[in-house]
């Protein structure tokens, strides 16, 4: 039996840096009196959701993989509290920027590096004048405590992201988030939101969870509300954890990854695939006639 006890944080980010990872650090304490071993936190939590505008002094904001003080803070924070834990930060890389995730193991090693595939755009997300879209595919590093896949955000939208983790062999799915209010479509996406994670835990037969922000933060010329509701499923989608849209909490349940490798492979739902039907996939579909 591996078991493995994974905790979600869910919380309002202060603006400030260092006021940021003092929060995130917190988290990280609860987790570890929790025996959580495997610690998910909101994306690009290292301040407010700067992407509500188009904004060249963002850029500032950005790290390299190998300068990065953010990395190198929770590298320690990793093997001070013997867990792993998925780092959301902003990423430069040469002439590119990335919204990226860097997975820590409990020895402070940076065992996997994912930068986001699907970047949105509209209204309060204008994310493709920061990020270019990622080029490292979908990965589950191998940690101390299973194979972790995790994607960001609006990755968590698409059924071939989902796939495209538990094929590269992904034991649970992890997905940090930033997401609330829709200006553009004013109207309450959080089932909607939830609904479609789910589908990608009974789909695949793994354990997702998702840790969204709460608050209400302001931008240049509006404000976005966050609203929370961040969860864990199990591996048939229910949900066994859930948090409100506005409190500040730790989720935290315990899963059999032994036990639902043998659920897995019993259901027969990967021997059974058929991949070469599967070609329409790399299309954007047929014309109407």
């Amino acid at each position: 039996m591996r078991k493995v006890r994974v905790c979600v944080a869910q919380y309002s980010v202060p603006e400030d840096y260092e006021e940021a990872i003092a929060k995130a650090d917190i988290f990280c304490k609860i987790a570890w009196r929790l025996d959580a071993k495997v610690l998910l936190l909101p994306e690009l939590f290292e301040g407010h959701y700067f992407c509500q505008d188009e904004d060249y002094k963002n850029f500032d904001r950005a790290e390299t993989i190998k300068s990065s003080e953010t990395l190198d803070h929770f590298r320690e924070i990793a093997k001070q509290y013997d867990i792993v834990i998925p780092v959301s930060f902003f990423e430069r890389a040469g002439n590119c920027y990335y919204n990226s995730v860097a997975t820590i193991d409990t020895n402070g090693k940076i065992v996997g590096l994912y930068r986001k595939s699907h970047i949105p755009t509209g209204e309060c997300y204008e994310e493709k004048f920061y990020f270019t879209p990622g080029n490292t595919g979908f990965v589950a590093p191998k940690t101390a405590y299973g194979r972790i896949g995790t994607a960001i955000c609006w990755d968590q939208w698409f059924p071939e992201t989902a796939r495209g983790l538990a094929l590269a062999g992904a034991e649970m799915m992890l997905f940090p988030t930033a997401i609330g209010s829709e200006p553009v479509l004013p109207r309450d996406s959080r089932d909607h939101w939830r609904n479609v994670m789910i589908g990608h835990a009974a789909a695949n037969m793994m354990p997702v969870m998702a840790a969204n922000r709460v608050g209400t933060e302001k931008g240049k010329k509006g404000e976005m509300t966050f609203y929370g509701s961040s969860f864990i499923a199990d591996w048939t989608g229910k949900i066994v954890q859930q948090a409100g849209r506005d409190e500040e909490t730790a989720l935290v349940h315990e899963f059999d990854l032994d036990e639902i490798f043998e659920e897995r492979r019993n259901w027969g739902v990967f021997r059974d695939r058929r991949t070469d039907l599967y070609k329409a996939l790399l299309s954007n579909g047929k014309e109407e006639d």
